[in-house]
């Protein structure tokens, strides 16, 4: 089962395909990727003659194979292996596809030392209900793959392998760790060092390091893997957006709540959860003979609320949003620094509504959801409707009809690039996603509008009508940031560190140029604190060439320097983040300027 952490609506059921199945290939560049992927493993295969392979699928950016070898790799062995793809690139092999019954590939596969391929072949067989298998055969190398590939090995131009990490099999630490390589490919040696040059700068930007060298937070394997500290400079951006986020959402039309964390199994029953999501859920706690969970959704607790009392048609619209602190459990292997952990925040919105009132709520939802995206600096926003599925629904069809109707509309009423994904919707309701692309041109999704209408349903929630009957409402879960942990390290990346004024920690920090100079620092300090403003006064018994160096290390937004002549003057040497020059300003000028900076945003809001 698989559950995006920011897809904060309700249910998920188990998927179709599972996780260690290679996906659908469409396009060319796919192609030639699983294509080189292929040639890797062949490699591989020449180098070490006893390796085991699980998969090799691609994924964005390029491709990956899950390999089982005695030796521990290391980058350091990623040349030797490129030198061999070379070598069978060179010898231009076509790629031959073959069918099997199952029955026979089983046999091949049992013969060479395969055993993960012939896991794979007996779950087709069981699972799926196979009767056949493909294989790709290219020059001495045969695989277990349903393709497609290039015609031949030549056609794989320029290729480069990235990293060694472990993996383990299937997705659970019950299974092998494997070593996985992973590697990417184009078709032109142009096209590929743009590539790596972008990928040297998210390195640079990773959240990960930014977040050692900026003191934002840390983890820590030995207390629980997965979750997150949140360090003073940290906490203080967290204390910015949290503020920024609900007095966006006051001005919205929202109302504000606070939920336990955690709820009586029945709730847990009620909902579905149980069913369907309990191997994400932690294990229960016995309280009075009671089962208790800790919650992984915000939703069944608002519904609770909702439930206090008998609902009319004249208090809908509710808007109810929450930042919510939520548990689920993550595989120690995918947890990824702020962006896959255990607990995170989610900034988790329900809208109840009538029906008469979808369309407009679903146009002001999307609305809100794209101020606050522009206010962050993301501009470039693409909308991705995943409509009904073919397995079977939550809802009717003219329920689903005239969600489906909604989305579109609202999306093309903010003339929204936008994508379709047919029968990409859950069981319980269509949805629209957001995916905002960052400095560095990646795309990262974050905001779902999901409908359900399931949980209505299941909590036997109604309103009172204008014709005096009771009434189903309709639900809309939001996740608009999606939760504040993944949120955090994608704005440490989008901006590598140097956080505009109105959410950087420290907004300005105070250089005197000799110990004679710190009172007139502190003096200014204190005014720059009554104005709202973030400061801070570097005493330390540095030269001045450092303490320049560390503010601009430090990304702070501006270096206030003060001198004898800055004294006199009431004024101080401005300089700004990435810039050499700096300009004398006076006082008034200065917090003039910061709070001008720092309330820009908010100003957006009105």
């Amino acid at each position: 089962m698989t559950q995006v952490q920011n897809d904060e609506a309700g249910i998920t059921l188990p998927d179709a395909t599972s996780a260690t199945e290679e996906p659908v290939i469409h396009s060319d560049l796919e192609i030639m990727r699983h294509s080189a992927a292929h040639v890797m493993a062949h490699a591989i295969k020449n180098l070490w003659p006893d390796a085991r392979f699980g998969i090799g699928p691609t994924v964005e950016g390029g491709f990956y194979y899950d390999i089982d070898i005695t030796q521990k790799l290391t980058p350091a062995d990623l040349p030797r292996i490129e030198e061999e793809m070379r070598k069978i690139i060179k010898a231009d092999e076509p790629f031959t596809k073959r069918e099997h019954t199952i029955d026979e590939a089983l046999a091949m596969f049992r013969a060479s030392g395969q055993k993960f391929k012939v896991e794979l072949i007996g779950d087709l067989r069981d699972q799926k209900g196979a009767r056949t298998v493909t294989t790709y055969q290219e020059g001495a190398f045969t695989d277990l793959c349903r393709g497609p590939h290039v015609d031949k090995a030549g056609r794989i131009k320029a290729f480069k392998l990235l990293s060694v990490a472990g993996a383990y099999w299937r997705g659970s630490e019950k299974n092998p760790q494997l070593q996985r390589i992973y590697g990417t490919a184009f078709f032109s040696k142009e096209e590929l060092d743009k590539h790596l040059k972008m990928l040297d700068e998210a390195m640079k930007r990773d959240h990960r390091r930014l977040g050692r060298e900026l003191d934002l937070y840390s983890t820590h394997e030995e207390a629980g893997p997965g979750l997150i500290y949140w360090h003073p400079k940290g906490a203080r951006i967290r204390a910015v957006i949290e503020d920024f986020w609900r007095k966006a959402h006051y001005a919205g039309g929202y109302d504000l709540l606070y939920t336990p964390h955690m709820g009586r199994d029945i709730l847990w029953k009620t909902s579905g959860h149980l069913d369907f999501y309990s191997e994400n859920m932690y294990s229960p706690m016995n309280v009075d003979e009671r089962k208790y969970f800790i919650k992984p959704m915000n939703c069944p607790f608002h519904i609770m609320i909702y439930k206090t009392g008998k609902r009319s048609y004249r208090e809908l619209p509710l808007r109810w949003a929450e930042l919510g602190t939520v548990y689920r459990y993550e595989r120690s292997g995918v947890l990824h620094g702020l962006l896959r952990v255990r607990g995170f925040t989610q900034d988790d919105a329900h809208i109840f509504c009538t029906p008469a009132q979808m369309e407009s709520e679903i146009r002001e939802v999307l609305r809100f959801s794209l101020k606050i995206w522009k206010a962050f600096g993301f501009g470039d926003i693409k909308a991705y409707l995943a409509t009904r599925p073919a397995k079977s629904v939550a809802g009717s069809d003219d329920m689903w009809n005239a969600a489906i109707d909604s989305l579109k509309k609202a999306i093309e009423a903010e003339n929204l690039k936008h994508e379709i994904d047919p029968g990409g919707g859950a069981f319980y309701g269509p949805k629209i996603d957001l995916k905002v692309r960052d400095a560095l041109g990646r795309e990262w999704q974050m905001t779902t509008i999901q409908f359900d209408f399931n949980l209505p349903e299941r909590f036997d929630m109604t309103f009172v009508d204008q014709d005096g009957k009771e009434k189903r409402p309709f639900m809309i879960h939001r996740a608009l940031l999606g939760s504040l942990e993944r949120f955090f390290g994608v704005l440490i990346e989008h901006y590598g560190g140097a956080f505009p004024v109105w959410l950087a920690p420290v907004q300005a920090r105070l250089i005197p140029i000799s110990d004679s100079h710190s009172g007139y620092c502190k003096e200014f300090l204190a005014k720059l604190k009554a104005a709202g403003l973030r400061a801070e006064v570097d005493t330390r018994n540095e030269t001045m060439g450092f303490k320049t160096r560390d503010a601009q290390t430090s990304k702070i937004p501006f270096s206030l320097v003060a001198g004898d002549r800055e004294t006199a003057a009431g004024s101080f040497a401005v300089r700004k983040y990435g810039e050499k020059e700096s300009r004398v300003m006076p006082m008034d000028g200065i917090i003039a300027m910061l709070r001008e900076l720092d309330e820009a945003p908010h100003r957006a809001l009105v």
